[in-house]
C-alpha cells in the first residue's frame, strides 16, 4: 500500500542486461535513478528476485507487471522464461506480461498460449521495437484467444528513442479494424499516445468502453498538459499507473505525483490500482 492506496506499477521492465541491446542498459542510467543497475541485477547482468522484492515492497507497491520482449532489430531480447524465478519469488506482488512478435513466433497463438499458461496476466505488443502493426491479419489469432481468455491486449502507443524504431506503427489508429473485429477485446494503450497522438488515444479510450491508457513513461506533472484538449476528470477515470521502470526516478515519487492532480478522492484509487485489478487478467495481492 501506498499513502493507505492500492498501488498496481503495470509496466516494469527486469531483462538479463546480457539479453539486451547496450542502448537499454544507457536508457536505464539516463532516465533512473543513480546507481539504478546495482539496486537489482548482480555482476553478470542477472535480477536478484529477493532485491527486487524488498525494492518494491519500499515503494509501496503491491502488485508490478514484469515485461519482456522479443524485439531484436531494437533493444534485443527481454525472454519471457527468465521473468519466471522474480515471478516465483513473490508470485503475490509479481505477474508477468506475455509478448509475441511476429516475425518470430508462428503461430503467433501457439507461444502466446504457453505464456498465459505459465501465469500472463496480459499481452504486450510492442509494434515499434518489432516492426509490424497492430492491424496485420498475422495477429489476429492471438486477439481471439485474449477474447476467448478474457485477457488485455497492452499495445506500446507512443515514440521511441531506441535505435531500429519504427515509431509510425505507435499510431493506435490501426487499432480501429481491430475493434471493430473484435469488439470484446479489453486494450490498454501504454505510454498513453507519447509524442503527437495523446488526443487519438485519449479519444479511443473515452469512446470504447474497453479501452485504457496507461501511463508509463508519462511525467505526471506534465499529463494536464498532454490532455489538456479533455475533461480530465472523465479521461483520469480510464488511467492505469505505471512507470517503465527502471526508467523513471522512482515508483512511489510519480505515483504520489499522479495522485497530487486534483482528481476526486474516488478517482485517485483507480489511477493507482483499481482499475488494473479490473482490466488484467487474474491480479489478485491477497492470493496465496
Amino acid at each position: 500500500m501506498l499513502d493507505g492506496h492500492l498501488l498496481v506499477d503495470a509496466h516494469v521492465h527486469v531483462p538479463l542486461l546480457s539479453s539486451i541491446a547496450p542502448a537499454w542498459s544507457q536508457w536505464a542510467r539516463d532516465f533512473g535513478p543513480e546507481g539504478v543497475l546495482g539496486l537489482v541485477w548482480d555482476a553478470d547482468g542477472n535480477p536478484d528476485p529477493a532485491k527486487l522484492d524488498s525494492l518494491f515492497a519500499a515503494e509501496g507497491v503491491d502488485v508490478a507487471l514484469l515485461f519482456c520482449e522479443y524485439s531484436p532489430k531494437a533493444t534485443g531480447y527481454q525472454h519471457f522464461d527468465d521473468l519466471l524465478p522474480l515471478i516465483e519469488q513473490n508470485p503475490r506482488r509479481f505477474r508477468p506480461v506475455a509478448n509475441v512478435n511476429p516475425h518470430l513466433h508462428f503461430p503467433v497463438d501457439r507461444e502466446l498460449r504457453r505464456q498465459l499458461d505459465l501465469g500472463a496476466a496480459a499481452l504486450k505488443l510492442h509494434p515499434v521495437h518489432g516492426g509490424f502493426r497492430l492491424d496485420d491479419p498475422a495477429l489476429f489469432p492471438a486477439y481471439s484467444v485474449l477474447v476467448e481468455r478474457n485477457v488485455p491486449l497492452v499495445m506500446h502507443c507512443g515514440t521511441s528513442s531506441f535505435p531500429g524504431s519504427m515509431n509510425e506503427n505507435a499510431d493506435p489508429t490501426q487499432l480501429y479494424p481491430v475493434l471493430r473485429m473484435f469488439p470484446d477485446l479489453k486494450v490498454v494503450l501504454a505510454h498513453g499516445g507519447r509524442g503527437w497522438w495523446y488526443d487519438a488515444a485519449a479519444f479511443l479510450a473515452l469512446s470504447n468502453e474497453n479501452v485504457w491508457i496507461e501511463l508509463s513513461g508519462l511525467p505526471p506533472k506534465r499529463l494536464t498538459t498532454y490532455y489538456a484538449r479533455h475533461d480530465l476528470n472523465r479521461l483520469a477515470r480510464k488511467w492505469i499507473f505505471g512507470t517503465d521502470w527502471p526508467g523513471v526516478p522512482g515508483t512511489a515519487v510519480n505515483a504520489r505525483a499522479a495522485a497530487g492532480l486534483g482528481f476526486s478522492d474516488e478517482t485517485v484509487p483507480l489511477v493507482l490500482g483499481e482499475n488494473a485489478m479490473r482490466v488484467y487478467h487474474g491480479l489478485d495481492p491477497e492470493r496465496e
